[in-house]
């Protein structure tokens, strides 16, 4: 009995050791990918730029499971504030950690539940579009208020940025209701879809199986 035992804490040692090592590599590459960006200042003000930061923490909550998902994302801009530095005294980046880990909690949160392969297309649709509905409270109460702060821009001067893309006379709900949802969801979208292509060739270093 207390070979088995010993056995079994082995196992689940390495496991969990296995799971560590995975979450911490997908961590650092999550970091790289943060400085992989760019704007489309056709489509939403050049100061919102388009990143796959988000892919390895839905790689990591597909394979080691949903708090592994948000772990990643809170490494990777935990890393980004230590090693790079913030001009926004954190706030960019506990926006991106939060809608970074709606979408990996929800999306994996979803697929232990249903782990088919329409489950986990199922899982990242939804796991986009509660990332993209929670961009607007998120912007609107707590992001660009903050920024309004720390930067000394007035509210009036950034809905302009969006008014400079479309004319009109409307205020920051509509923008971000306008430009940031749907920017945010086709974020997410693209994410799972690269998810969706390299999942399973990468599943084995992902599990730690041999090919």
């Amino acid at each position: 009995m207390n070979n088995t035992t010993n056995t079994s804490a082995a196992v689940r040692s390495g496991v969990n050791a296995r799971s560590l090592t995975v979450a911490a590599m997908l961590s650092a590459v999550a970091f790289v990918l943060m400085f992989l960006e760019f704007p489309i200042p056709m489509l939403i003000p050049s100061f919102i730029k388009l990143d796959i930061s988000d892919l390895p923490a839905l790689l990591g909550t597909f394979a080691l499971g949903p708090v592994y998902g948000v772990a990643i994302e809170l490494v990777k801009n935990l890393l980004h504030i230590l090693l790079k530095g913030t001009s926004s005294a954190g706030v960019g980046e506990l926006s991106n950690f939060l809608l970074g880990a709606s979408f990996a909690f929800t999306a994996g949160w979803l697929y232990r539940r249903n782990k088919t392969r329409k489950g986990a297309i199922v899982a990242c649709l939804t796991g986009a579009a509660v990332m993209a509905l929670l961009c607007v409270p998120l912007n609107y109460f707590v992001v660009y208020p903050a920024y309004v702060v720390f930067y000394g821009m007035p509210m009036e001067a950034i809905v302009g940025m969006y008014q400079a893309i479309l004319p009109g006379n409307y205020g920051l709900l509509f923008c971000l209701t306008v430009f940031n949802l749907p920017f945010t969801l086709c974020k997410g979208l693209l994410d799972a879809l690269l998810c969706y292509c390299i999942y399973k060739p990468l599943s084995p270093v992902l599990h730690g199986r041999a090919r």
